[in-house]
């Protein structure tokens, strides 16, 4: 699918009332029964979504894969990511969406965000019979707090079952993984925040030294640190982020190439083009046909 337009369709929660909770939970057939054109077309967020279909069928493309929908398969959006539906409308399930200024308040926070919803290899997975249990527990509170909202620090308790939500997930993903969820090394919430900061500043042209200031270390010591957690040193995973994004640029508009490179960050399309084929060994245009 891809849309024509020179610009990919951003959805906000809340964003003329931000005194409102910043936290929603909608019945998913109904909200795509109502939002059918909407949801089908290529958009993204500025808020965190996550999407339990309760039932088999159908698929879900995120990006540049496309998902089967399995029973109690539960599916992760970041912001800023591309994402629609097909066009089955029976499957039931929740719609979870939150804003990041409700979520994000503790190192704790960074680390879930950077393990459930920046996991580009797995955002999507089928829950076992525990996981599916323990997660309706959850939304079963979640639910009896926001009928009630009246309530002394009810948006504390949200905030809080969010959370437990999200461990509980990410536990028994990882579990199945043989995987757990700590944090394993010095390095790692260092590592988390420069993956902020680029997310922040990789239309600027920052360079690897430009990040190490940010975060008051050396760029030697960033790049130990991204080679110890990642495998990879900094300057890749910055242009990781610019190829990611000029990738879903070419693939979801049909603006110009240039267009592109200054979205981007490049004030020269030409020298773009050569950044792009030596990250991706094809051209720009090559890419987008």
């Amino acid at each position: 699918m891809k849309d024509n337009s020179t610009k990919i369709a951003q959805y906000h929660l809340h964003k003329a009332n931000p005194k409102k909770l910043q936290f929603e939970v909608y019945d998913l057939k109904e909200y795509r029964i109502k939002n059918v054109e909407k949801a089908a077309t290529p958009h993204s967020h500025s808020y965190y979504q996550i999407i339990w279909f309760f039932n088999k069928g159908g698929t879900h493309t995120v990006d540049f894969k496309t998902y089967d929908i399995n029973e109690n398969t539960i599916l992760f959006i970041s912001k800023d990511q591309i994402h629609y539906f097909d066009d089955n409308l029976d499957v039931p399930g929740w719609l979870i969406h939150f804003n990041e200024s409700f979520f994000m308040h503790t190192d704790v926070d960074i680390f879930l965000k950077y393990n459930i919803f920046k996991a580009q290899q797995s955002p999507c997975y089928a829950m076992d019979f525990e996981a599916t249990e323990t997660a309706k527990n959850h939304m079963a509170l979640i639910l009896n707090e926001l009928d009630k909202r009246s309530r002394f620090g009810f948006e504390d308790i949200v905030r809080f079952l969010l959370k437990c939500l999200l461990i509980n997930l990410e536990r028994a993903h990882l579990e199945d993984l043989n995987g757990k969820l700590e944090f394993t090394s010095p390095y790692e919430l260092q590592f988390f925040k420069f993956k902020e900061l680029i997310e922040e500043n990789y239309k600027n042209g920052f360079s690897v030294s430009n990040y190490a200031n940010l975060l008051h270390i050396s760029s030697k010591t960033l790049t130990t640190i991204t080679k110890t957690i990642a495998n990879k040193p900094p300057s890749q995973i910055i242009s990781e982020r610019v190829i990611l994004e000029a990738k879903r640029l070419l693939r979801f508009t049909s603006l110009q190439i240039g267009e592109v490179a200054y979205r981007v960050g490049f004030d020269d399309p030409s020298y773009f083009i050569k950044y792009f084929k030596r990250h991706v060994l094809e051209s720009p245009s090559r890419y987008r046909q």
